[in-house]
């Protein structure tokens, strides 16, 4: 029977409006378990429309042999505004660094001057990114004032809570307060990173004049007494632990089913690296044997997520004694370049990198990106695995001019692609100030767990 007139007009009404295909990419990306040629169709509003080996109705573009990955998300960097000194980073140089290391948003913390404790301080750390940052940005705030944490996980992208002191905080909340802390959060329904180290289990000695003895003085201990802290933690809470060092942190926090990351400084240097302060971070470095233990459980995929830790300082502070010398290294524009580059030696295999770089830190920011897929962001990179570069501190594009991985091996991406649009091309960085403050977009407890 045929409707009548005025349900089919209603039925037409009711239809969406498509957007058109503005873009087509081609060339090879890690698609179905293998590398293989696709063509990736991009829509007006910056989607990807749709993914398949012949696309049509649009400008197409050839990236050749190179390779299609998705851009990466970085959980976790310092940028140092406000109240941080111009040569060592701020938004505008640490957003840009990223979207020439091929990172499409970060998660920015809170232990600036002033620390963003307050929903005011918040918004005004907001209004520095618009018209100023290269690339999405997410907020953390921190909950250590009780009656702003309600207004706080209204409007901040996710909290960070500071076991221990470290750069900007000066005391932590006692680990007995803890479990009820995690509780009262759980029920803000915001994601909660934590810097695990108790400094009660810190020793001697008070004034470390090396790597080894800052690793002496914040010792592994430390670290796991912290984990436990986070034993009971409410399942519905979307807990991640930062920056975690050894092998037997994995094997807690997978047992645990809590999110975790790791960062390229400590699965690829311990405590012989360098000397001086160059390497000198919170937590700190450990031996080679925990190093080479924590890159191996990296290798097989027990690591969920990858991040920089990015925070720089500026190189005159670094070139203080040990004892007196900031903590904290510039990574954001190096971590997925030099992974990449371990992927081209055969030492790690390129899907893990995309899951702990580029998939699961998105998902736990509840990010539609991190993958190629239809209806995610068109957050692309493209990367030639042939042209391989030695890394030096004054090219690199952080304030600060330095990097503890001088002379390493890296590749960085020749293009990067925002939402379809091409913000790095040829390696130069030819975007504009666009990036966004972004919140958490997820049903609550369906992303970010490891698998």
């Amino acid at each position: 029977m045929v409707p009548p007139p005025a349900r089919r007009a209603r039925s037409r009404e009711a239809e969406p409006v498509r957007p058109r295909t503005a873009s087509i990419l081609a060339g090879r990306a890690w698609i179905g378990g293998r590398l293989q040629p696709v063509e990736i169709a991009i829509d007006e509003d910056g989607r990807i429309q749709s993914v398949g080996k012949v696309r049509v109705g649009a400008p197409r573009h050839d990236v050749g042999d190179a390779v299609i990955l998705p851009a990466a998300t970085d959980l976790h960097v310092h940028f140092r505004d406000p109240g941080g000194p111009a040569d060592a980073e701020s938004l505008a140089t640490g957003t840009v660094a990223a979207a020439l290391g091929g990172v499409a948003l970060v998660g920015e913390m809170p232990n600036t001057l002033p620390p963003v404790t307050d929903v005011a301080t918040l918004e005004e750390k907001a209004a520095r990114v618009r018209g100023h940052a290269a690339i999405d940005v997410l907020l953390y705030a921190s909950p250590t004032v009780a009656r702003e944490r309600v207004a706080l996980a209204r409007t901040a992208g996710a909290f960070k809570l500071y076991l221990s002191p470290t750069t900007g905080i000066a005391a932590a909340p006692p680990l007995d307060s803890v479990p009820g802390l995690l509780r009262e959060l759980a029920e803000l329904d915001l994601p909660l990173s934590v810097h695990a180290e108790d400094p009660g289990r810190f020793g001697a000695p008070e004034r470390p004049r090396d790597a080894a003895e800052w690793d002496a003085h914040r010792p592994v201990p430390a670290e796991l007494a912290a984990l436990d802290s986070l034993a009971n933690a409410p399942v519905r809470l979307r807990l991640h632990v930062a920056h975690i060092t050894t092998a037997r942190d994995v094997a807690r926090l997978r047992e645990r089913a809590i999110s975790f990351e790791a960062t390229p400084h400590h699965l690829l240097l311990s405590v012989r690296s360098a000397p001086g302060s160059l390497v000198k971070v919170n937590p700190p470095l450990r031996s080679e044997a925990e190093r080479v233990a924590l890159w191996e459980a990296f290798r097989r995929g027990e690591v969920p997520c990858l991040a920089s830790d990015h925070a720089p300082h500026p190189a005159a502070e670094r070139s203080l004694p040990f004892d007196r010398a900031p903590s904290g290294v510039p990574g954001v524009e190096t971590m997925l370049p030099l992974l990449l580059s371990r992927v081209r030696s055969g030492e790690v295999d390129l899907p893990t990198v995309i899951r702990a770089a580029c998939d699961r830190p998105a998902r736990w920011f509840g990010q539609p990106h991190g993958r190629i897929a239809p209806g995610h962001r068109a957050h692309l990179i493209v990367v030639d695995f042939r042209s391989r570069t030695k890394l030096e501190g004054k090219r690199l594009h952080s304030a600060c001019g330095w990097t503890p991985f001088e002379g390493w091996e890296a590749i960085l991406p020749r293009e990067h692609y925002r939402d379809g649009v091409r913000v790095v091309d040829a390696g130069e960085y030819v975007g504009s100030p666009n990036g966004r403050v972004v919140r958490p977009e997820f049903a609550h407890g369906k992303l970010g767990r490891p698998d």
